[in-house]
């Protein structure tokens, strides 16, 4: 083994194979502490999701429940006789919790930053580890870590079951949600409940379930979930329609006015907000509201384009954010503090700005560090 390649790092996640990887990472870390390395495993579990949640207390439980179980296994496997004679540090921890995480290269990004806070040299990766969930991202994800000058492996473990790379399991309750959401959709663009219409629409979503459910949800959806999540959503179209009124009424003064009042600017908008389908929601509500644009969504957030001062402070009071996190997340969801009382919007600095800023400071004089002369000696007059 070459130098550091006892301190290992082992993203965790629910998975087939998880136990065996745990059984790989440490007998490697104990090899190198015989061989008189310092020897250490962190077992780490990439959040998805945010801590300013509430509904993400059952996610961060579940989290904390696997790194229990991966504690207990990492002692049932070092045995405490040996792991006196041969030290294997064990540390578990959750990261990522205050990001975006989307990509594989999100991931892979603060793995690596943890992995140089804590001086690890080498990464195990769980076969079956999945850091989007059900979403086929290993490949990719590993391919991103190796970019780092972190040592990377697959742990040679059995696996259970064939992992599929595309799609996700089929259940009952993916068909379902996949049949309705199609029907739907197929009647709304017809536009008449024809004999015809409802027999085609009802044989184009049997074949949408059967070939597409596995693909089409992550996760089985939740009837109870779902039904709440589109009563709620009955009561925010109405309140976006509203928001979008009073935005093109802004609009058309501003328009009207012969001197043009515009502020344009950017804001970057670490909105309380995670997952595919919330982000995106917000995303387009902004939007759709005009005096502000979507521009891009990373891992640090939604990136905004601002027209005026008045659209952002709309954005900083955080009223369409609660909007969406009452649909996603229910009433509880939406009492949270606003963005300016979080600190989550901040100005996005234009290249030509931080040019500017950089040639400043390049030619700004350096400080004066001399020694300050003496205070003259001196009684009371």
């Amino acid at each position: 083994m070459g130098t550091g390649s006892s301190r290992i790092l082992v993203p965790v996640g629910e998975s087939s194979t998880v136990r065996n990887t745990v059984a790989y990472a440490l007998r490697e870390a104990r090899s190198g502490a015989e061989a008189g390395e310092d020897a250490s495993v962190h077992f780490v579990y990439p959040a998805r999701w945010r801590t300013v949640d509430g509904d993400a207390r059952d996610d961060s439980v579940a989290a904390r429940d696997l790194l229990e179980r991966v504690t207990v296994w990492a002692e049932e496997d070092l045995d405490s006789d040996e792991d006196e004679e041969f030290p294997v540090e064990i540390e578990t921890a959750i990261v990522g919790a205050d990001r975006y995480l989307f990509s594989p290269g999100d991931f892979a990004s603060v793995l690596v930053e943890y992995a140089r806070e804590f001086d690890l040299a080498r990464v195990v990766v769980d076969p079956e580890y999945q850091p989007g969930g059900n979403a086929p991202m290993l490949r990719p994800f590993e391919v991103e870590l190796t970019r780092s000058d972190l040592t990377v492996e697959e742990a040679p473990v059995e696996r259970q079951t064939t992992r599929t790379r595309l799609v996700s399991r089929t259940t009952l309750s993916k068909g379902i949600a996949t049949f309705g959401v199609t029907y739907a959709f197929y009647l709304f663009v017809a536009g008449t409940l024809t004999p015809f219409n409802l027999a085609t629409g009802g044989l184009t979503a049997f074949l949408a379930a059967t070939v597409f459910s596995n693909v089409t949800f992550v996760t089985s959806p939740s009837l109870r979930r779902s039904t709440m999540r589109v009563l709620r959503l009955g009561l925010f179209v109405p309140y976006l329609v509203w928001e979008i009124v009073k935005a093109n009424l802004s609009i058309a003064y501003i328009i009207l006015h012969p001197d043009l009042p515009i502020e344009p600017e950017m804001r970057r908008f670490r909105a309380a907000i995670w997952g595919g389908l919330p982000v995106t929601t917000l995303a387009n509500s902004i939007t759709l509201t005009p005096g502000t644009l979507t521009v891009d969504v990373d891992r640090d957030g939604l990136k905004i384009h601002t027209l005026t001062g008045s659209a952002r402070d709309d954005l900083a009071a955080g009223g369409l954010e609660r909007a969406v996190r009452f649909v996603y997340y229910g009433r509880g969801g939406a009492r949270i503090p606003t963005p300016t009382e979080r600190g989550s919007i901040s100005a996005v600095e234009s290249e030509a700005d931080a040019e500017e800023r950089a040639e400043s400071e390049r030619e700004a004089p350096p400080a004066e560090t001399g020694p300050s002369e003496a205070e003259p000696d001196g009684g009371a007059e």
